[in-house]
């Protein structure tokens, strides 16, 4: 029984002394990855611009289209940004009118949904928000663990750095990285069928023979 006692106490002796041990081991092993997944993968951001402007019961005030034009130029507003507007003064059609001229000068359409902010909109402004997406993969890159030798079976800790962090500083809208693009729900079957028609349509290459053309010595060609 004192044996036992004292094996017992021994044991639990050695367990602190060996856990700071362990813990240090652990921390220099670095990023693990038994797999073919790269565990560095696109982190997607999302940060919204907002600008009120005055409003008049006919629309924008005297000077504010000018204002929203370089605050727009400022931002270098561009594809993959949602523009969207919120008027304290009922829907604000004109506003929109508006807003949705300057938009189209970079190729956009203005969203439905506004999203929210800070403060509310004081009456008589209207809110213009900008809202941009940017992603990027973070901890890359990741040399904390050699690639050789590798006796725990795992992919290198930079595995996947190089090819997502270039998908995710060349897409052009990083929100697509998170629910991808919106297929069309209508189909042309006239466009769809075009290529199928012309393949059904082309004359055997068996009729008649094919056509070669040789060069000659005189610089011409001849069949």
């Amino acid at each position: 029984m004192t044996m036992d006692m004292r094996a017992r106490s021994i044991a639990t002796g050695l367990l602190p002394a060996l856990l700071p041990a362990l813990l240090l081991v652990s921390g220099c092993a670095g990023t693990q990855n038994r797999g073919l997944e790269s565990v560095h993968q696109p982190v997607v951001s999302r940060t919204s611009y907002a600008f009120d402007v005055t409003t008049t019961p006919d629309g924008l005030a005297p000077g504010e289209r000018q204002r929203l034009a370089g605050w727009m130029a400022s931002l270098r507003v561009g594809y993959g940004d949602s523009i969207a507007v919120e008027s304290a003064d009922g829907d604000g059609g004109a506003i929109r009118d508006t807003v949705a001229a300057e938009t189209a000068r970079y190729g956009l359409l203005l969203a439905n949904d506004v999203p929210l902010t800070d403060t509310p909109v004081p009456p008589g402004t209207a809110r213009i928000v900008v809202t941009r997406m940017s992603a990027k993969v973070p901890g890359c890159p990741d040399f904390s663990r050699v690639r050789s030798p590798e006796f725990e079976s795992n992919t290198s800790s930079n595995q996947g750095c190089a090819v997502n962090s270039n998908i995710a500083a060349m897409v052009a809208n990083p929100g697509d990285l998170v629910h991808g693009q919106v297929t069309r729900p209508i189909t042309d079957q006239a466009t769809s069928n075009r290529a199928i028609d012309a393949y059904r349509k082309a004359v055997p290459t068996g009729n008649g023979g094919i056509t070669i053309l040789t060069e000659s010595t005189g610089g011409g060609s001849k069949k």
